[in-house]
C-alpha cells in the first residue's frame, strides 16, 4: 500500500497512482449516478453557445445593410427634411423603420437617437421619449445629450417632475463646463416650474460657482436673484 504523500499543512497531495485511480474512480461513479442531469446541463450550454454565436453571426450580417440605410437617411434628418427622414423616401428606409427593423444593431440603435429627436421637433412628445430611452451610448456626453431631450419632451408634456429626473441625470453625467451649465440652467427652470424655489436657486448658484466662465451665468445670476426676491431671501 503506498504512502499518502501530504503538504506541510497535512492535506493530501494526489501523487501516487493508486491514489489517482481512486479520484478517477469516484468522478466516473459520479458520472454515471448523474449522467441525465450532466448531459442536460452540457446540451444547455452546448445550445446557449450556439444560439450566441448564431446572433452575432445574424447581427454583423444586418450591421452592415443598416449602416447602409441609415448613412441614406441622416442626409434628409440634416436637412431638416424630418418627415423624410422618419418614413423614409425615394425607396429608402426611414429612421423608424431602421430602429426596428435591425434591432442589436448600431445603426438601430444609433436610428433611435435620431428618430427621438426628429419627433422632439415634430412635437410627439411620448414617441420621442421611447425612442430616446430606447438609446444607449458608452459616451458619457452622448447620453447625457439623450436624457436632455428627454427632459425637454417631459417639460414640453408639462410635466416638470419628470424633467427634472432627467435634467439631473444629464448634469450629473461626466460633468464639465460645455454642457453641464446648459442642463443645469434647464433644471433650475424646470424646478421654477415644478415651484421648488429652493432647488432652483441651489441649481443657479452650481452655475455660478462651479462654471463662472460659463456663457450660461449671466442669466443664472439674473433668474437667481429675481427669485430670491420672490421668496424673500
Amino acid at each position: 500500500m503506498s504512502k499518502k504523500i501530504t503538504d506541510e499543512s497535512g492535506l493530501e497531495i494526489i501523487e501516487t497512482p493508486e491514489a489517482l485511480a481512486g479520484q478517477i474512480n469516484k468522478a466516473e461513479v459520479f458520472f454515471l449516478k448523474n449522467r441525465k442531469v450532466l448531459i442536460g446541463i452540457g446540451g444547455a450550454i452546448l445550445v446557449a453557445v450556439v444560439a450566441f454565436a448564431g446572433y452575432r453571426f445574424y447581427i454583423d450580417g444586418q450591421e452592415g445593410t443598416a449602416q447602409n440605410a441609415l448613412s441614406s437617411v441622416v442626409y434628409d434628418f440634416e436637412a431638416d427634411s424630418l418627415s423624410k427622414a422618419l418614413n423614409g423616401s425615394g425607396g429608402n428606409e426611414g429612421l423608424l423603420s431602421i430602429a426596428d427593423s435591425y434591432k442589436g444593431t448600431d445603426a438601430a440603435n444609433l436610428a433611435n437617437f435620431y428618430a427621438g429627436v426628429a419627433l422632439l421637433k415634430q412635437g410627439k412628445y411620448d414617441d420621442a421619449i421611447s425612442h430616446l430611452e430606447s438609446f444607449s451610448s458608452s459616451d458619457l456626453l452622448v447620453h447625457a445629450r439623450a436624457q436632455s431631450l428627454i427632459g425637454d419632451a417631459y417639460l414640453e408634456k408639462n410635466q416638470p417632475a419628470e424633467a427634472i429626473s432627467y435634467y439631473k441625470k444629464a448634469a450629473d453625467n461626466d460633468k464639465n463646463e460645455f454642457f453641464t451649465p446648459v442642463y443645469l440652467m434647464k433644471l433650475a427652470l424646470a424646478q421654477e416650474k415644478a415651484n421648488q424655489a429652493a432647488d432652483a436657486i441651489a441649481s443657479y448658484k452650481r452655475i455660478i460657482e462651479e462654471f463662472p466662465l460659463s456663457s450660461e451665468v449671466v442669466n443664472a445670476k439674473k433668474y437667481m436673484g429675481l427669485l430670491e426676491g420672490q421668496v424673500g431671501k
